[in-house]
């Protein structure tokens, strides 16, 4: 098990104790854990156990149960605790703003075991009656559920991506003479995932027979497809077709229904005519070949007709890592091991953000840390030359649309991300107010993830995406297209307007550890959905050429 396994064990294990009233000081010691194995540089899989028991953070008890882990792969006192809490309370975890202490209330005191329980008692305003919760945490609730239902059953694209090409690879093995191609959402790159789906020629009885020995439901099935539900929760569907067939209905099932109707109306094409290749099909209709990815809007159709299609960004265009954070704020490692990790990988500049001061709970930054922090780094672009170390914060937007730290400790950085991170539950009215407060500042370089959604599991704030847009253009502020595969925000499909608009925006993968550095590939499928070129990303600059955008960014802004 890997330091993130084990954290969440150990995490839900405090939560759990919490729910059931245990003792606090106990399911703390967890929770302590829990955050202080997450930050660890090494894998605690590698220690032996002696030194386990001395990482601070860590006693004796803790330590028990985290050998227990890597020996036996999981906790008896987990288990038993899952046992005893019925499924709907556990499901009540996933309401944003329900914490482990409040669960314990809804549960013990008022007998609130389900989501659809829960649901009603906010109708009947008996949550808003209840001591520690109040009116708008009752409303807060009933929205968080409302969307939890929405997005039952989607997954996000990083969720499902080891499981699909797993599977196909299987398929292929044991289908050899047939062909299957991964179709649908997933070979568009879409952000969240509904279902999983295959065009395939193999014959729908042996398909049947496959998923049966693998034990996954069939749910539905017809003349040309069949419908699969695997471990009780993923949807897979086939789509079943012969071979002078299937490149018709491979390229059919990888786009939206929005873009097929725009080519069968601009193009008069007849979805039953076949061709040996999704290339000879675009040929056939004077098309330059259109890749999976931008059939979702119908402009690109007209672009394909021009031989004009954008040259999006690739992974391999990736020249700086912009937005990480080291052991100085809630990173796990020190930025020099960062910056020789992105040695290593190919990388020529790191910009280096940690957490500002109001992110306490990330050990953000104070005024004096980042002298400190500013002094290393001096001291380390001395000795990893050519490698370059920026110098950045990632500076929280307060409430009042506000920075935590004056211009004058502004100007002392490279760069400035702004991001928000705290009170996230407003309108639209106060979230624009904060986030054009920010736009506003002349020492704001990066508008961090903007609308602070995390996909499938919170909305994030709601923002006029036009109105940001405009004014990042006109303030010349850079728009992160956060990597995180549950952020992956600003959302792709304001990627044209922010072009249009002329704003440059950059791929970044808010990278707290190693791992977190190869997020960047999830940042670049979402960015060539919005059809954005290498020469429109940030983060795609040699170094000269980064150096060169600060020194003009600078100019532009008026600062000396």
């Amino acid at each position: 098990m890997d330091n993130y396994a084990i954290a969440d064990q150990l995490s839900l294990l405090s939560k759990l104790m919490d729910i059931h009233g245990e003792n606090a000081f106990k399911s703390k010691s967890y929770s302590s854990a829990a955050f202080a194995i997450e930050k660890l540089p090494q894998p605690i899989a590698d220690l032996p156990h002696e030194k386990i028991f001395a990482i601070r953070g860590i006693g004796e008890s803790v330590g028990k149960k985290i050998v227990e882990l890597l020996q036996d792969g999981e906790l008896k006192a987990l288990q038993q605790l899952i046992a005893q809490t019925p499924e709907g309370v556990l499901e009540m975890m996933n309401v944003k703003g329900l914490g482990p202490k409040k669960i314990h209330v809804l549960w013990k005191e008022l007998h609130i075991s389900n989501l659809e329980e829960l649901k009603e008692a906010c109708l009947q305003h008996k949550i808003a009656a209840t001591k520690g919760f109040g009116e708008k945490t009752e409303q807060n609730i009933l929205e968080a559920i409302h969307f939890l239902q929405q997005n039952t059953g989607l997954y996000r694209y990083a969720q499902v991506e080891s499981f699909a090409e797993a599977l196909q690879q299987k398929l292929q093995l044991h289908f050899s003479e047939h062909q299957f191609s991964l179709t649908g959402e997933f070979r568009r790159q879409l952000e969240v995932i509904q279902q999983l789906e295959w065009v395939t020629t193999a014959n729908k009885s042996e398909l049947k027979r496959f998923f049966d020995d693998e034990q996954f439901t069939l749910v539905a099935e017809g003349d040309d497809f069949v419908d699969i539900i695997a471990n009780d929760a993923l949807k897979l569907k086939f789509y079943l077709t012969d071979t002078t067939n299937y490149a018709r209905i491979l390229f059919i099932t990888s786009c939206s229904a929005e873009f097929v109707l725009a080519i069968e109306q601009s193009l008069a094409w007849k979805t039953n005519e076949n061709v040996a290749s999704e290339e000879d099909l675009c040929a056939h209709l004077g098309l330059q070949y259109i890749p999976p990815y931008l059939r979702e809007n119908p402009k690109m159709i007209q672009l394909a007709q021009q031989k004009n299609l954008p040259q999006v960004v690739q992974t391999a265009d990736i020249k700086g890592l912009i937005h990480s954070h080291s052991n100085w704020s809630d990173g796990a490692h020190t930025i020099e091991e960062m910056a020789q990790e992105l040695i290593r990988l190919g990388y020529e500049y790191m910009v280096i953000s940690d957490h500002s001061k109001a992110a306490y709970y990330a050990n953000g930054l104070s005024e004096q840390r980042i002298r400190e922090q500013h002094n290393y780094i001096d001291a380390l672009n001395e000795k990893l030359a050519p490698f370059k170390i920026y110098k950045s914060i990632e500076c929280d937007i307060l409430s009042d649309g506000a920075l935590d730290y004056s211009d004058k400790v502004l100007s002392t950085f490279d760069l400035v991300i702004a991001s928000i991170h705290s009170n996230l539950q407003m309108p639209e009215e106060k979230a624009m107010m904060r986030l054009l407060g920010a736009i506003n500042n002349k020492y704001i370089t990066i508008l961090g993830h903007m609308t602070g959604r995390l996909l499938a599991k919170r909305k994030g704030y709601p923002v006029d995406h036009k109105m940001i847009i405009d004014a990042c253009a006109a303030n010349h502020v850079v728009i992160e297209i956060n990597a995180h595969p549950a952020r992956l925000d600003m959302d792709w499909r304001w990627i044209d307007y922010a072009l249009e608009k002329g704003v440059q925006l950059s791929i970044n993968p808010d990278a707290h550890s190693f791992d977190d550095m190869h997020l960047i590939k999830y940042g670049v499928l979402v960015a060539q959905k919005g059809g954005l070129t290498k020469e429109q990303n940030l983060s795609s600059k040699s170094q000269k050429e980064f150096e060169t955008f600060l020194q003009n960014l600078r100019q532009l802004k008026g600062i000396g």
